[in-house]
């Protein structure tokens, strides 16, 4: 049977791929310990859970959510934007409720997008920011992070060509893969940027409260213009709250793009569970004790983890924020054939930093989501491979 079209510029997701490989090796009797995916390893907080619980057993939840999200969580959402940021929302036409942010982020490029229009998009990236440009007939032009740079796009150098006929802008900061925090004086250059050329400013906030060394992670709805203007911003209660599982995110931003993604999202789907919103709720008002002890223990893996390459000779990145780190590959390999090495000869498994894009060739990603113990066992494997 053949496929879409569109279909054809999608690759396999790169973490469906590693879950493949993860499981082909436990298959095969390896021991394995993943330190891929980002996916928190300690459980969602029980005052979370306990509201899902007693939310749950209320059959008013179980009818069709609304669309945009429950009033209630929607406000609760902007209570925590005046609370975190300073910035005053309108509960009602300038936040939505999401299925998890990367629904969100992949809606946004089927509401505003149309083919050949062009898409402004990091290398390395989360991959579904090119990947939903490609699936709308978008054209991605891929904007360099570099070392050099501080892992910031530099926005002087897209050709004016380009500039012209770009639709959408995504930048995700706290940076995955880089650990990358931006402030807000790069925000403003980027809303300046989006309201000089007509170009609707995305950030994926998804690690806001995932920093470290005093760090505060800014909001790109900050900057002056932002909330008058194209500017929007994605959140996710997944990394901050451990609830990856959960599917529960928002948007905030501009209320003629809200209003935009309303509407492609009112056509695709019918909401996120009331239930899981009372659960968000709860996480939003009750969690900031919560992030506090998880950022600690992140920071206690992070450092763990700095002063294991160290004495390994690995180049890293010291992480601002996420919990993520960026390590240059040994000299000899690159992204994928050091992964690669990895899983067979340790049992270890990293993601390869060219699955991030071609500027994440030459780089390897490690997740500090698994416990201390295992991610020195880890550690300990690698430093019996030469490299």
């Amino acid at each position: 049977m053949k496929q879409a079209r569109r279909l054809d510029n999608a690759p396999s997701y790169l973490f469906v791929e590693i879950e493949a490989n993860i499981k082909e090796a436990l298959s095969r009797g390896i021991d394995v310990i993943s330190l891929a995916i980002g996916d928190p390893d300690i459980p969602t907080p029980d005052f979370v859970i306990n509201k899902m619980a007693d939310a749950i057993r209320n059959p008013m939840y179980h009818a069709y959510p609304e669309y945009s999200g429950c009033d209630e969580f929607r406000e609760a959402v902007a209570r925590y934007y005046k609370r975190r940021f300073g910035v005053t929302v309108d509960p009602e036409t300038e936040v939505v409720a999401l299925l998890g942010s990367k629904e969100g982020i992949a809606h946004i490029f089927f509401a505003l997008v149309n083919d050949c229009d062009f898409t402004l998009v990091p290398n390395p990236q989360y991959p579904v920011y090119k990947l939903a440009s490609a699936l709308t007939g978008g054209v991605p032009y891929e904007m360099p992070l570099l070392k050099e740079n501080g892992f910031l796009p530099d926005l002087n150098i897209i050709p004016k060509e380009v500039v012209k006929r770009s639709k959408i802008l995504f930048v995700n900061y706290p940076n995955n893969p880089t650990g990358t925090v931006a402030d807000l004086s790069f925000y403003q250059e980027l809303v300046n940027f989006g309201i000089e050329n007509e170009i609707v400013v995305c950030n994926d906030n998804a690690y806001a409260e995932i920093t470290y060394d005093g760090i505060i992670a800014p909001s790109i709805l900050q900057a002056k213009g932002a909330m008058e203007n194209n500017t929007i911003e994605f959140h996710s209660l997944s990394k901050s709250y451990n609830m990856t599982g959960w599917r529960i995110g928002y948007a905030v931003g501009n209320k003629e793009v809200i209003a935009k993604l309303k509407k492609m999202k009112e056509n695709i789907d019918s909401g996120v569970f009331t239930a899981i919103q009372m659960a968000g709720i709860e996480a939003l008002e009750k969690g900031d004790n919560f992030i506090k002890e998880m950022c600690e223990i992140y920071r206690s893996r992070r450092n763990i983890a700095l002063g294991e390459l160290e004495k390994l000779g690995f180049e890293f990145e010291t992480p601002k924020g996420a919990f993520y780190l960026w390590v240059k590959v040994p000299k000899g390999y690159n992204s994928k054939t050091f992964a690669a090495l990895l899983m067979d000869k340790t049992g270890v498994v990293v993601a390869p930093g060219s699955g991030y894009g071609s500027e994440g060739e030459g780089y390897f990603r490690i997740s500090l989501t698994i416990e201390e113990k295992k991610l020195v066992e880890a550690f300990k494997r690698i430093s019996y491979v030469a490299f």
